[in-house]
Order: C-alpha cells, then sequence, then structure tokens
C-alpha cells in the first residue's frame, strides 16, 4: 500500500491537498458537510491507490522473438503475452519495452484493462543493421485506475537477446581444386563418408606392429600380412578472418570489415551445404571446429560478435592457423597487407593445403587523392604479387565487388592464376 501511495499522480496528489485544507477548514468554521467532502476527496486516491495495487502484484508477462537470429538488414517480430492473474480487473496499461539504440526508439504500446485471468498480446517489430546480440527489456507495465489518480511501473526481469548476424548471399556451385583432405597408409577417394576404417592388408614390413597382423589373409597367401588402414577422404577447409584495424577502411555497416565478415558468414554457410567440414579462425584467437552438426549457427553467432582489434598481427593469425593444420582449403580475407605480411602468410601452405585469399583493396572504401590513390594501388599491387609468390591464389576485392561475382574464380587452375602473377608483375613494374 506504500509503494502504491507513492504511485499517486499530480491529479491523486492534488484530491489528498484538498481534502486536508477541507478538513482544516472545516474544523475552523464547524461545518460537517465540508468535512464529509474532505473525507470523500481523501478516499478516491486512497480508493485508487488500493485498487492499483492490488493488480500490481497479479501480472505474468512473457516474451518470444520472431525469428530470435536475424540476418543484418532484416526484421524480427517482438511479441509480448500479458496475463491478468488477479481475480479483479486492471486499469488501462501503458508498456514500455528497453532497446538499445541499435533497434530504434522504445515502443510503447496501450493495453486496455485486462478481467480477472485474462490475457492479450502485442507485438511490435525491430530492425538492426548493425550485427550484434541485443538484449531485449525489461518491459516496464505502468499501471493507472480509470481517473488517473495513481499509476505504478512495474518492470519485469526477463531479458531475451536478438543475435544479429551478417549478410548471407547465395554463391554459385564451382568445383575447387585441393577441397579433399585425409590420412592413412591409403586413403579411398569418398567425400564426406564417415564410419570406421575400411580394412585391407598388404605384405609385412620389417617395423610394423604385430597386432596389425590379418591371419585370414597370411593363412591365404602363405606369407605375413597386416592391416592396410584406409582412411576416406573428406572435405576440410579452414576460414581465416583478419580483424586487423588498421587494415580496414569504412564506417559502419560499409566498411570493409563488414564486407569480410559477411563474405565469411557466406562461405561458411556455401561450404557446409556441400558437405565440408569447417574451421574457423579469426585474428581475436578464435579458433571454432564447426564440423559437428550445429556447426553453421556455431559460426553464424560468432560472427556476430567479431570485432576489429587494435592490436592485431598477421603472424599471430599465421600461428593461428598453424597450431592444427590438417590440410584442404584454406580461405582467408585479409584487409590491407605489406609485402611482408603476404610473406608470412606463405607458411600456411604446408602440409598439401591449398589457400585462397581474397585480398580487399580498403583503400577504395574511403576517398583519395590522385597521389594517396596511386600510392595505395601500388602497395596493394605489390601485396597482391607477394601473396602469388607465396603460393596463394589470389582473388583482388574493391569497393562495389559482390561476392558472388568473385566466386566462380576461386575455381580456375593454375594457369590462370600464373596469368595473373605475370600481370601484377607487369602493373608493379608500370607503376615503379
Amino acid at each position: 500500500m506504500r509503494e502504491a501511495l507513492r504511485g499517486l499522480t499530480t491529479r491523486g496528489r492534488s484530491f489528498l491537498a484538498a481534502a486536508i485544507a477541507a478538513a482544516v477548514s472545516a474544523l475552523i468554521l464547524g461545518e460537517r458537510d465540508l468535512l464529509r467532502v474532505a473525507v470523500l476527496l481523501a478516499a478516491l486516491p486512497l480508493l485508487a491507490a488500493w485498487y492499483v495495487g492490488r493488480s500490481r502484484y497479479k501480472l505474468a508477462c512473457t516474451r518470444s522473438l520472431e525469428p530470435g537470429r536475424a540476418p543484418v538488414g532484416s526484421s524480427a517480430r517482438v511479441v509480448l503475452r500479458l496475463q491478468n492473474l488477479s481475480r479483479l480487473p486492471t486499469g488501462t496499461m501503458l508498456l514500455e519495452d528497453r532497446l538499445p539504440y541499435a533497434l530504434g526508439s522504445r515502443p510503447r504500446v496501450v493495453l486496455e484493462k485486462l478481467g480477472a485471468h485474462q490475457a492479450s498480446s502485442v507485438a511490435y517489430t525491430v530492425r538492426a543493421d548493425i550485427r550484434g546480440r541485443y538484449p531485449i527489456g525489461p518491459l516496464i507495465v505502468r499501471l493507472t485506475d480509470p481517473f488517473g489518480l495513481c499509476e505504478l511501473t512495474r518492470s519485469f526481469p526477463s531479458v531475451d537477446r536478438l543475435t544479429v548476424i551478417p549478410q548471407v548471399v547465395a554463391l554459385p556451385r564451382v568445383r575447387l581444386a585441393g577441397e579433399y583432405a585425409g590420412t592413412g597408409d591409403s586413403r579411398a577417394r569418398s567425400v564426406a563418408v564417415h564410419g570406421e576404417d575400411d580394412a585391407a592388408t598388404r605384405e609385412y614390413r620389417r617395423g610394423d606392429d604385430l597386432r596389425r597382423v590379418h591371419w585370414r589373409s597370411t593363412a591365404r597367401t602363405g606369407e605375413l600380412m597386416v592391416r592396410r588402414e584406409e582412411q576416406p577422404w573428406e572435405s576440410r577447409a579452414t576460414i581465416v578472418l583478419d580483424t586487423r584495424v588498421y587494415a580496414h577502411r569504412g564506417e559502419g555497416p560499409t566498411a570493409s570489415f563488414e564486407w569480410a565478415v559477411s563474405a565469411v558468414a557466406s562461405i561458411a554457410v556455401h561450404l557446409r551445404e556441400a558437405g565440408y567440414k569447417l574451421r574457423l579462425v579469426t585474428g581475436t584467437g578464435t579458433d571454432i571446429d564447426a564440423s559437428e552438426a550445429g556447426g553453421e549457427s556455431l559460426i553464424l553467432d560468432t560472427l556476430a560478435d567479431v570485432k576489429a582489434e587494435q592490436n592485431g598481427d598477421i603472424s599471430i593469425l599465421v600461428e593461428h592457423v598453424r597450431r592444427r593444420n590438417d590440410g584442404g582449403l584454406v580461405i582467408g580475407l585479409f584487409g590491407a597487407l605489406t609485402t611482408a605480411e603476404a610473406g608470412l602468410l606463405g607458411q600456411l601452405r604446408g602440409n598439401g593445403a591449398t589457400c585462397i585469399g581474397f585480398a580487399l583493396d580498403s583503400s577504395t572504401w574511403v576517398p583519395l587523392a590522385d597521389g594517396e590513390r596511386q600510392e595505395a594501388d601500388r602497395e596493394h599491387a605489390a601485396a597482391s604479387l607477394a601473396l602469388v609468390r607465396g603460393g596463394w591464389r589470389s582473388v583482388p576485392v574493391t569497393h562495389g565487388d559482390t561476392l558472388a561475382a568473385l566466386w566462380p574464380t576461386v575455381a580456375r587452375g593454375s594457369q590462370g592464376f600464373a596469368y595473373r602473377a605475370a600481370m601484377a608483375e607487369t602493373v608493379s613494374g608500370v607503376i615503379r
């Protein structure tokens, strides 16, 4: 009741002040009728406070997000369901859900009174143009009586989170060279096949483990035979994201870093649909094995939070990737590189890996003077040439390029990339 009295509105407090003034006047003047008026004036806000206070602790609220994970630029629907658990009807309620600035202004919805044990639902939409995880809530409910004499505020503690993932674009299906990886004495060329290793036999060699002797084959051939374990070939890919803040240009959703993050998400979804076992490595130290079920969602949720870092270094990124290199494809999304940094990336060519690098010319994301533009083009051409010399297939990216248009170029053979390397040398020589 004390809390309800603290919720009296200006109108309610004015009624109490008028009641006190009428009561004092009645005592001074000896007017009993005026005292009755004072009692009536005081009873109205007190009854309103009691009425609103009764509904104060009898409300239940649930919130649902449709969907809970939305791409950048799309909308999500928030549904609020409010139920009156008491036997008394509530007054008019004003609902206000707290939202971060990136999702827009706070929605305010007026809900008419709820009867005993009655429930009602309201909905609103939010839209985010910047990826991330955004808290939605808590919900604030303002309860008032029909006369507007008392207003109470209730805040529900529940908070839901909307995950805004990078934009994923559909990519054309192309055959990628170097996509298979495997180990063992002999490799059966089957992609994305799981199960126990197939068993084959070969002649015993000095030093072989005797526990691998296959006695049935030995008896049949008359020579000592051992099991030769075969492991199926697998489609494997490691996706590398350059998170150095000084390697990227631009602001907000149109920055080169956001282009790279969206490209990583699109490539990951495309390769997962093709049956690849994926690994995601970022310059911030993130190392995710997305080979199992739910790996796609894990990658998208991780990319929703990834940020460009101030203290990034290509050598650290190379070290993270080389901690466990299973061969197959290595696809890198890199910002501006120096020739020395491009040379360091050549260390990832080990273990039979095929390396494909999307080299973003981040200087094209900002306007530059003619002299600065020529210098930026020269540095980018030199870095691309160093990347090709290090064994990478370099795919140049400038502002305005789309990943869907660039993706078929990753399937070109070594001849096409050798031609590109020669052209890069020619351009470099002309610029010098």
